[in-house]
């Protein structure tokens, strides 16, 4: 099942994420129509927020030629896609700046500073907790997809004038979700 991806403005965006207690059936599906969903965007991750859901989980699924060749060989033992329910970074280091883009922020596309490494605990879609040290591209997924699961946005990591920038297509935005 393809859901709608809600975008800026809706207030399930702004949402803190329930934890996942049992991971059944529902569960299963809800991450596999994730998943789907995220492909029909041409996304790398989506978390439940973004389709108006509350429980703690998010998918991802970074390209093998989108990865920087410095952390290819890092994230290679990462099977992909990846599930993360309950997650949590309990490491970060380094620093990264690059174009980040939402699909809850259609067509905007921001420079965002976050940490370069993270790891990062999680429960996978078979009840066992993992914990994973990843960086580049993935890290910065992993950030983002965490940050709609605690209701921060890409909009509260823009400086002042990348606002101003594109406040035009912020307030279309609103305007649609009003």
């Amino acid at each position: 099942m393809i859901y709608t991806i809600v975008t800026y403005g809706n207030e399930a965006l702004r949402s803190n994420a329930n934890p996942i207690i049992d991971i059944n059936d529902e569960i299963q599906a809800l991450a596999d129509s994730m998943l789907e969903t995220m492909y029909a965007s041409n996304g790398v991750g989506l978390a439940a927020e973004q389709i108006g859901r509350t429980e703690s989980i998010c998918v991802i699924d970074i390209p093998e030629d989108a990865e920087k060749k410095e952390y290819s060989e890092q994230n290679a033992s990462v099977e992909m896609p990846l599930f993360l329910i309950n997650p949590q970074i309990i490491a970060s280091d380094g620093e990264q700046r690059d174009e980040e883009g939402c699909l809850s922020f259609p067509k905007i596309g921001v420079q965002i500073t976050r940490a370069s490494q993270v790891t990062v605990s999680f429960t996978n879609l078979q009840g066992m907790r993992q914990t994973i040290s990843v960086g580049g591209l993935l890290a910065r997924a992993v950030q983002h997809e965490l940050d709609h699961l605690d209701g921060v946005l890409l909009i509260d990591k823009m400086n002042s004038v990348q606002k101003l920038a594109v406040s035009g297509k912020l307030k279309r935005l609103l305007k649609h979700n009003m």
